[in-house]
């Protein structure tokens, strides 16, 4: 089981978000962005923040950090590191059946992520067997794309998605996330899309977008 960071921001929480963070970074980096959301209307919320495991990132001249799976190319699509991204998958999905085991529904447990973490957000939402709140992906794109219509599940065939992205992210290019959108718009996904002025990061205006869409979802 991976590690984990753990907030509660009341007793007897009727949500959980897992929030997967990105390349290089750890569960302590979205703390502070999730602390900015305002979900009270929707009761309590446990947050479950998972440290990626560590590993040696091919195009960071093999440097060992955590990452949920390798990078061997800047382009983000050839060469995909599949076994890193399967063995990743496996254990967030492990995450989500820890929570229904403490009593938290499928349904109440939203995935979310930031570029990697928006990866592998979108790869385990759609192929788990059980109906979820929600995904969200932030900064990122859908891998292994050529599998996802043979391997998603029935049960999330129709699972809302928030996407949003920077107009001038130089890692992951916008052009990269509005694919992924489409694609999964295609397999008839209701993907609701948002972009910024910004680079590779997270800004206001994302967060205010982010939480009315987790109050539309979850009310």
């Amino acid at each position: 089981m991976l590690e984990t960071h753990v907030i509660e921001t009341a007793p007897n929480p009727r949500t959980t978000l897992i929030v997967l963070h990105g390349l290089g970074a750890d569960g302590y980096d979205f703390v502070p962005i999730c602390g900015e959301l305002n979900l009270t209307a929707i009761g309590p919320i446990r947050y479950v923040f998972p440290h990626a495991p560590q590993r040696p990132v091919t195009i960071n001249n093999g440097y060992v950090m955590r990452a949920w799976y390798d990078i061997r190319v800047t382009d983000l699509v050839r060469e995909e590191d599949e076994g890193g991204l399967r063995e990743s998958q496996q254990m967030i999905a492990a995450l989500i059946d820890a929570e229904r085991e403490r009593g938290m529904p499928a349904n109440r447990i939203v995935l979310m992520g930031f570029s990697q973490g928006c990866a592998m957000t979108l790869m385990t939402a759609l192929r788990y067997p059980e109906r979820l709140g929600g995904a969200v992906g932030l900064s990122g794109y859908l891998p292994l794309a050529g599998t996802a219509t043979a391997e998603r599940h029935a049960a999330n065939a129709d699972l809302p998605i928030f996407m949003a992205h920077g107009r001038q992210d130089p890692i992951v290019p916008h052009a990269r996330g509005a694919a992924s959108r489409d694609a999964l718009r295609a397999l008839g996904h209701d993907v609701e899309w948002h972009d910024y002025p910004m680079p590779h990061s997270v800004c206001a205006e994302e967060i205010a977008d982010l939480n009315a869409w987790l109050l539309k979802q979850l009310a």
